[in-house]
């Protein structure tokens, strides 16, 4: 079991910068084996993929509409995974969510998480 806790969310002009985190409840060693993921949900849209990492962080995964833009890492020292939104646009207007994984590879697909977060609201301005 772990629990997440987003934190980062807020209000910012479009073209400006966030920086989400996600820290797990998990033992060093639990979280270091889950893949963690970001995903947004606008209202009345379905939750979408957004980024995803492997357990090492040497694999990441980006939906095309965030590539170049955001970028995925993690501190699992820390037990804490990050989302730095770069150029925000106001269609990245949405409720982000962290999701943590351990059963296998990294997946960019909601069903493929089996951990959520509750979520922090990013709102961009124009």
């Amino acid at each position: 079991q772990v629990q997440l806790v987003e934190s980062g969310g807020g209000l910012v002009q479009a073209g400006g910068s966030l920086r989400l985190s996600c820290a797990a409840s998990a033992r060093t060693r639990t979280f270091s084996r889950y893949a963690m993921g970001w995903f947004r949900q606008a209202p009345g849209k379905d939750r979408e993929f957004v980024a995803a990492i492997s357990w090492s962080g040497g694999s990441t995964f980006y939906a095309d509409s965030v590539k170049g833009r955001f970028t995925i890492s993690r501190d699992n020292a820390k037990r804490t995974v990050y989302l730095q939104m770069n150029s925000l646009k106001p269609d990245d207007t949405a409720v982000y969510f962290c999701a943590a994984d351990d059963r296998s590879g990294t997946p960019t697909s909601r069903g493929g998480y089996n951990y959520w977060g509750q979520g922090t609201q990013v709102t961009v301005s124009s």
